[in-house]
């Protein structure tokens, strides 16, 4: 398939600029093979098992836009040794070697140049989280259209997130508050919290027609052993968001390479970088149920939810989307979905 194949139209009113006033008002639409049904996501709990285990990801957002000499910058993936990859607006008229002063005083030096990566920056400074809580903004993606806004370092923000490490929320996390989650184990669904730093890739466009030259950026994950034991003797797995489903299904492709009388029933533990690109025709080893926000046009993560639900499926329930005028992308609604061949 060719990148053309996941375009549709969509109007730019559905484009969800802010966040609703409640986390868990938005609206949930079932895909289960054919069936397309109206609901909020409140009503998750009618489609919870006991025996079902909820991933999530924790990754925290990061303050990580800033300006330094007059250049906006978005940091995106940690590189060790107190060095980051961000990307810049002003790209060209950086060089390796220039020491960007950002607004407090930190001093920047680009040690490194990539045209997908953007710049690579040595920060002079022991903390650079404390830095950017002092000086950084919410990267909100470009299509809001908006600066950040004081309720953006709250709700573009999952209620559950710890580790920081994101230059992008994991969105489909937004849509739940604690109650929904105790909620949740009260239906007997049991909560696994996994880790996928979310980085450049989630924003980025498929620039090439031809798929199989799409180069993906690499994120940073984590599935411990204690976590990888539960999702492997859950009866579903119902990924929260694409980026838990990439952290499992890279673990799950890690499971498909051991010996077949050393795999697990779904995953093995994961920690390292992944860049996994999921498009239609992938064998999905993991994840039986996803819930997810609604993705841009073209996107690899359209690509995603359609090697998950089914092309023809997606496509018709986008259709019915933007008909029934759901809000789309971070701040919008969101869909549950069952696996093609589960259904």
């Amino acid at each position: 398939m060719h990148t053309s194949d996941f375009d549709f139209d969509l109007p730019g009113d559905l484009i969800a600029s802010h966040p609703l006033a409640q986390r868990d008002a938005s609206r949930m639409l079932v895909v289960s093979g054919d069936n397309i049904a109206d609901r909020h996501i409140r009503d998750i709990l009618d489609y919870i098992r006991p025996g079902d285990v909820i991933v999530f990801n924790n990754s925290r957002v990061i303050p990580a836009r800033f300006m330094a000499s007059g250049h906006e910058i978005t940091l995106h993936t940690d590189a060790g040794d107190g060095t980051w990859w961000g990307l810049c607006k002003k790209f060209n008229k950086i060089a390796i070697g220039d020491e960007l002063t950002l607004d407090d005083g930190t001093v920047a030096t680009v040690i490194a140049r990539d045209d997908d990566s953007g710049l690579r920056l040595k920060f002079a400074c022991d903390e650079l989280f404390a830095v950017l809580n002092r000086v950084g903004k919410m990267p909100l993606p470009p299509y809001m259209k908006r600066a950040e806004q004081s309720d953006d370092r709250e709700r573009y923000q999952t209620v559950y997130a710890d580790p920081m490490g994101s230059m992008a929320a994991p969105t489909a996390g937004l849509h739940f508050t604690q109650e929904l989650l105790d909620d949740i184990r009260a239906r007997g669904g049991q909560i696994v919290n996994i880790t996928l730093h979310v980085g450049a890739g989630t924003w980025m466009p498929v620039k090439t027609e031809d798929l199989s030259q799409h180069k993906m950026h690499s994120e940073w994950g984590q599935i411990t052993a204690d976590q990888a034991d539960i999702i492997n003797n859950a009866g579903r797995v119902i990924a929260v968001g694409t980026t838990s489903m990439r952290l499992l299904e890279s673990a799950a492709m890690d499971n498909r390479k051991l010996p077949a009388g050393q795999r697990l029933r779904r995953v093995v533990p994961f920690c390292r970088s992944t860049d996994i690109f999921i498009t239609p025709g992938y064998e999905f080893g993991a994840v039986d149920v996803l819930l997810t926000n609604f993705h841009l046009p073209k996107s690899t993560l359209f690509m995603l939810v359609s090697a998950f639900a089914g092309v023809a499926q997606m496509r018709a329930a986008y259709s019915h989307a933007v008909a029934e005028k759901y809000r789309f992308f971070s701040y919008g609604d969101c869909c549950l979905l069952f696996k093609k061949d589960a259904q």
